[in-house]
């Protein structure tokens, strides 16, 4: 294998890690923690305690036989209404990913959504900084960032360490 070739592949690898790390860092947002998709729950206070960032997840839990979740437009929101809606699902366990910068709204569409069953949340753009991600997300500073900034650290060591010998020498 040439010296670019082994630049190359060195290369491949970092940006696989980078990629993977950024997976990791996504936050998935259980809708009503512990109490779950239910009625009679302030799904606006729970929201309000929670920032959600491009990438995260927000997820459903709740028995599929009695109800769903509906993505649906500010009207549909206000509404209870399912008409116009440009996601629905009915998993019991629904896992959405929130992929762009916008205020999501959610519902139930069975009817529970007359009983408090809907969620409207803002999603950020991600921090440009990593030290900007934690500043803004308080509430999961649980020693878990530094764990996942040291896996690419620790993927490109044992890489290299394999690579090295196995070629000879570095570039």
């Amino acid at each position: 294998m040439s010296p670019v070739q082994r630049l190359l592949l060195l290369l491949s690898i970092c940006a696989s890690t980078i990629t993977l790390a950024t997976l990791v860092h996504a936050t998935d947002h259980i809708v009503g923690a512990n109490r779950g998709w239910n009625p009679g729950i302030n799904y606006t206070l729970w929201a309000n305690n929670h920032t959600f960032y491009v990438g995260d997840l927000i997820s459903f839990r709740y028995q599929k036989t009695q109800y769903n979740v509906f993505e649906v437009n500010r009207t549909g929101y206000d509404n209870c209404t399912t008409e116009g809606a440009v996601g629905n699902w009915s998993s019991g366990k629904d896992f959405i990913p929130l992929d762009k910068a916008k205020r999501y709204y959610f519902i139930c569409g069975n009817g529970g959504c007359f009983s408090g069953m809907k969620v409207s949340v803002v999603v950020h753009e991600l921090p440009s900084t990593p030290h900007a991600a934690a500043a803004a997300k308080p509430e999961e500073k649980s020693g878990a960032g530094s764990v996942v900034l040291a896996i690419p650290v620790v993927v490109v060591v044992v890489v290299a360490t394999w690579i090295v010998p196995f070629f000879g020498y570095w570039v």
